[in-house]
């Protein structure tokens, strides 16, 4: 689905959620929050950052998490 994506971007040693590199200005909320802490869990940066009840509830958050957990990890 986000085949296209490029990545995530660095903001230094921050544990704050880095901005990941792609535009996702398209995406709800949901989807987005999770694209973020799926980044942040496959660069291997913070340990796993997952909400267990969103990613088993919402949908948005479940897909958002594995495409950037995905995409974030091949890096």
């Amino acid at each position: 689905m986000l085949a296209f994506l490029a990545g995530c971007a660095g903001m230094g040693g921050t544990s704050q959620p880095r901005a990941p590199n792609v535009n996702l200005s398209g995406y709800p909320p949901a989807f987005r929050e999770g694209y973020l802490d799926g980044c942040e869990t496959g660069r291997a940066l913070i340990g796993i950052r997952k909400d267990e009840r969103r990613f088993r509830d919402d949908a948005q958050y479940a897909q958002g998490w594995r495409d950037g957990y995905d995409i974030c990890r091949r890096r």
